[in-house]
């Protein structure tokens, strides 16, 4: 019995300045949003649009973007040519901690390397979440995010009038919730990842439970990041001292944010080629 090779699908590369931004104006009043953008722009970072077969969709690019995307790989996968605002920022989290924390071009990314950027980037969409609150209620991005984060911390045990005042906590010091949740998130990566069973993952796991973002642990993808990082980071990083003094300068600042930007994104800002389209 012969087996037929499955035609090649083939990806349209396209720029950022290429694609439509989706719910921009929501974001308008957050700085750091356009310094990302623009640091996306003048590295001409590369996004693949499925190809419109009748199978484009979200559930698939997710797929290939939490499975297989690394920093040297052609850039994230897009179903069409719009792009969702918080998604430019993410992304461009995720190629600033490549530059900064990668290993040799085309080698495996660290262990704690992984773990790190996930952090930052995923913080990062907390900290949108409490600058858009009350600023921009028609937000597709709240309209999402909002949902999601209410019922996984339901789940949790928080009813309707905590989850109100962990909404507000977040509008009220996005700083401080961003550096809160990349601290959790990046501490429980590593107890997870160095977790040999189920049982002992659950003695981790219940170590984090007086977190104030605890109920909100569950929103991330901390599963595929672990799964991730076995099958693609490099053996023996699950000690890198670059990102050990990395986490060490953000730990416990409540201007971790502030510091990133001054360290990550202005040399960029200032280095690259000139602003491209808003």
């Amino acid at each position: 019995m012969s087996i037929l090779a499955p035609a090649r699908a083939v990806f349209t590369a396209r720029t950022l300045a290429e694609l439509t931004i989706e719910d921009e104006r929501s974001f308008r009043h957050v700085g750091l949003y356009d310094d990302l953008k623009q640091v996306l722009f003048r590295a001409r970072f590369p996004f693949r649009i499925l190809p419109s077969d009748g199978m484009a969709n979200w559930d698939r690019a997710l797929l290939l973007n939490l499975t297989y995307w690394r920093p040297d790989s052609g850039g994230d996968v897009l179903v069409d040519d719009t792009i969702p605002a918080d998604v430019v920022a993410h992304v461009a989290w995720h190629h600033l901690a490549a530059g900064a924390l990668g290993a040799e071009p085309g080698g495996p990314p660290s262990v704690e390397g992984l773990f790190m950027a996930e952090a930052i980037a995923s913080a990062f969409d907390l900290y949108l979440v409490g600058r858009l609150l009350g600023h921009a209620p028609e937000s597709s991005f709240l309209e999402t995010q909002v949902p999601a984060m209410k019922d996984v911390a339901e789940a949790a045990g928080v009813d309707e009038e905590g989850f109100a005042r962990l909404l507000n906590d977040v509008a009220g010091a996005p700083e401080r919730a961003f550096a809160d949740l990349r601290t959790l998130l990046f501490d429980a990566c590593l107890a997870l990842y160095a977790s040999a069973d189920a049982e002992r993952a659950l003695v981790a796991l219940s170590g984090f439970d007086t977190h104030r973002f605890a109920p909100l642990l569950h929103r991330y993808e901390l599963s595929n990041w672990i799964l991730y990082a076995r099958a693609y980071g490099q053996r023996g990083t699950d000690h890198d001292p670059k990102v050990r003094a990395l986490d060490g300068a953000l730990r416990d600042r409540t201007d971790a944010l502030d510091w990133l930007a001054k360290q990550w994104i202005e040399p960029q800002l200032r280095s690259g080629p000139p602003k491209g389209r808003v």
